[in-house]
This record gives C-alpha cells, sequence and structure tokens, in this order.
C-alpha cells in the first residue's frame, strides 16, 4: 500500500463510483466517495492513484501506469473520472 502524499505535479478530483467502483492492485475493488490523483512520471507515464476520500492511504489503479496520450494529460485525468463514475470494477483506460 502506497502513502504517497499528493504531488504538485497532479492533477486531484474527488468523484463518486459507479456500481461495482474502481479496481486497485492492492485492496481490488472499493466504491463510494473516492479521491483520483493522476501524476506524470519521470519516464513520460502517468501514474493514477485512488483512495478513499480523506483516507490516508493510496491505491494504485490498476491498468497504472498509462502512456502519456496526445489528448494531453488533463484528458486523460477525465477519462479516469468517467470511468470511475460509471463503475464496474474500472480500471485506468488504455
Amino acid at each position: 500500500m502506497s502513502t504517497h502524499p499528493p504531488q504538485p505535479e497532479q492533477l486531484v478530483s474527488e468523484v463518486k463510483a459507479g456500481p461495482g467502483g474502481a479496481m486497485t492492485d492492492e485492496v481490488g475493488v472499493i466504491t463510494g466517495d473516492l479521491t483520483v490523483a493522476t501524476r506524470l512520471l519521470p519516464d513520460g507515464r502517468v501514474g493514477i492513484a485512488i483512495q478513499y476520500t480523506d483516507a490516508d492511504e493510496w491505491y494504485t489503479l490498476t491498468g497504472s501506469p498509462v502512456p502519456l496520450p496526445a489528448d494531453g494529460w488533463a484528458a486523460l485525468h477525465e477519462r479516469v473520472l468517467e470511468q470511475v463514475g460509471r463503475g464496474g470494477g474500472a480500471e485506468a483506460p488504455h
């Protein structure tokens, strides 16, 4: 389990997970009020972390890290929020 604090070079948003929640590498599916953080990694990929809102522990969204898409980091962040909002064991977009 990761307890990395938010970094300045990341986007952080809160979202309510849809039915079936979001899939994490560490603890499986999490549901409810969640916080998603996407951050640029030194290797040029984007890491996606997720937590229960106001919790201390961050988890890796299954499928993360992902390549930086052509439409940018902010667009990827929005897609992650949409997927988690839909639920169904949401994973990082490919």
